[in-house]
């Protein structure tokens, strides 16, 4: 069983802040990304090969320093070793992948509000994995994705698609990949710091970019380039995970899932005002259907939270 988070009394602010700042962290770098991609024409598979193997290493470093001995614990049991390279494979990649091609066919806005119908394909799984009819509140927030899916993909024009077909399905493709991101590694967290885990994932999820890494080589890049890369490692991976992580002591899960909604906010105010992307009426209100759904999914758990505190 996971061990329980022990939240000092009175720090719930700092938590929120936490979570808040995290997710505007990620945000930011799905905008640095859409730079990246559209003035400095970076290869999206170099990036997500540099992402990984950065963040990944940075993250089982920071592990290192509290815990040296433990960093290789993970890997002493076939089983779990086994469940890593799964998670990396068939959860990590994806999860990266997707999400910079959505970026680069389309745009941040638009690829991390698709990214946000995570949560409803995870609905749909454990409906069928456990042969249950989904609750009333998981019909209404499914029926709120796809009608503010379409918005987004149509620009409220419904006779045909506003955005490049590929961004659509590279979009709802991550959040295929989120679903499974989230489900895939339920064990392994159970047991492990989550610094481990994630960061061994995203070290072994690197391997399979190294022939493009190798290939590619470093490029030709003004310094911004690079100050660009080092954020999206640095500030959008790195530190946004450590925030998530650290407001996992004050404030609960629940609560920091729905403060996520940060992230493509974030990412629509930064690709509006710093990149000039255009983002119209139709698109808004289907972003806002879609992170609508996060808040309806958080409502069951809130309500039962409360009772076991009374």
């Amino acid at each position: 069983m996971a061990k329980a988070v022990s939240r000092q009394p009175g720090h719930r602010g700092r938590g929120i802040l936490y979570a808040t700042v995290g997710s505007m962290f990620w945000g930011f770098s799905g905008a640095a990304a859409q730079f990246a991609f559209g003035d400095l024409h970076l290869n999206p598979l170099w990036l997500v090969g540099v992402r990984l193997f950065g963040a990944g290493i940075l993250l089982l470093g920071w592990f290192a320093v509290e815990k040296p001995h433990a960093v290789f614990t993970l890997w002493r049991s076939p089983r779990r070793a086994l469940l890593l390279v799964v998670f990396a494979i068939l959860g990590m990649i994806p999860s990266q992948l997707t999400y910079f091609m959505a970026i680069q066919y389309g745009n941040a806005a638009t690829a991390t509000v698709l990214q946000f119908t995570g949560p409803l394909f995870i609905v749909v799984y454990l409906c069928l994995a456990q042969h249950e009819l989904p609750r009333r509140i998981d019909v209404i927030a499914i029926a709120l994705a796809v009608v503010g899916t379409v918005l987004v993909v149509t620009h409220g024009h419904l006779t045909g698609l506003a955005l490049a077909p590929l961004a659509v399905i590279w979009g709802l493709a991550a959040g295929v990949s989120q679903a499974s991101y989230t489900l895939l590694p339920r064990t392994l967290l159970a047991e492990f710091d989550a610094r481990v885990v994630v960061g061994w994932a995203m070290l072994v999820g690197s391997v399979l970019f190294w022939p493009t890494l190798i290939q590619t080589g470093l490029p030709a890049l003004p310094p911004r380039g690079w100050l660009t890369i080092l954020f999206i490692v640095l500030v959008g991976t790195m530190f946004a995970y450590l925030l998530y992580l650290k407001s996992l002591n004050d404030i609960d899960a629940t609560t920091t899932g729905m403060l996520s909604a940060f992230e493509p906010l974030t990412a629509t105010i930064a690709t509006v005002v710093l990149l000039g992307t255009r983002i119209g009426l139709a698109e808004i209100i289907g972003g806002v259907l879609i992170l609508g759904t996060v808040f309806l999914q958080a409502m069951p758990l809130r309500r039962q939270a409360r009772k076991l505190r009374q």
